[in-house]
């Protein structure tokens, strides 16, 4: 079956019933299955049907196409990202330092341990990074990083607190990217972690200082 083509990214409809929430749950558990197994290029609205046992019809009542499903799945693991580094860095229990350290940590543990997902949906980027969807979700995240900086370094500029979220998170994303492209071990996974920490703890220092 020729795969349907739209410019919407977003859900044709949300499930309001039991049975619905179940057959949008079961889609999406089928296509991390194929994209991880299959990778994006050969990830179709077909294949996920199958894998989850429904008919494409049955699909496309809730993603008008194959982008709409990676879309979803990409956003969803934005949104766990996002929180899992929002309550790391807005937990006062611990000194700005020790905040980053441990997001650090959690963040390349992440990327390793979902790295065949994580992969298949960056070469399927292509299909939806540019939509406004993705941008709205994009923007959403953008917050946690300012916000912790504005209070552990309160002396820095507006403009260098800016710049600095900007490096630190294209510095973990292509770091985790890289590091996470072959299977790691734990004491790798650790060691790893506490180098790019040790880098980045260090900026914040030179950041506090003003």
């Amino acid at each position: 079956m020729a795969e349907r083509r739209s410019g919407s990214l977003s859900t044709r409809k949300q499930p309001q019933q039991a049975r619905s929430a179940e057959l949008v749950a079961a889609v999406l558990e089928a296509a991390v299955q194929v994209l991880a197994k299959e990778g994006a290029p050969r990830f179709t609205t077909a294949r996920v049907a199958e894998k989850a046992g429904v008919s494409v019809g049955s699909l496309y009542q809730y993603f008008p196409n194959k982008a709409a499903i990676l879309f979803r799945l990409q956003s969803d693991e934005w949104r766990q990202t996002s929180e899992m580094l929002r309550d790391i860095l807005e937990d006062r229990g611990d000194p700005p330092l020790k905040r980053l350290r441990r997001l650090v940590h959690a963040f390349i543990r992440s990327e390793c341990e979902e790295a065949d997902v994580r992969g298949a949906l960056n070469d399927a980027a292509p299909l939806y990074r540019d939509a406004p969807e993705a941008r709205k979700v994009r923007k959403a995240m953008d917050g946690t990083m300012a916000a912790f900086l504005r209070e552990a370094a309160p002396r820095s500029a507006d403009a260098t607190r800016a710049r600095a979220a900007q490096l630190i998170g294209r510095t973990l994303a292509a770091l985790g990217k890289d590091f996470s492209s072959r299977p790691r071990s734990a004491a790798e996974i650790t060691a790893y972690a506490d180098a790019v920490a040790d880098m980045l703890c260090a900026y914040l220092l030179t950041l506090r200082r003003g």
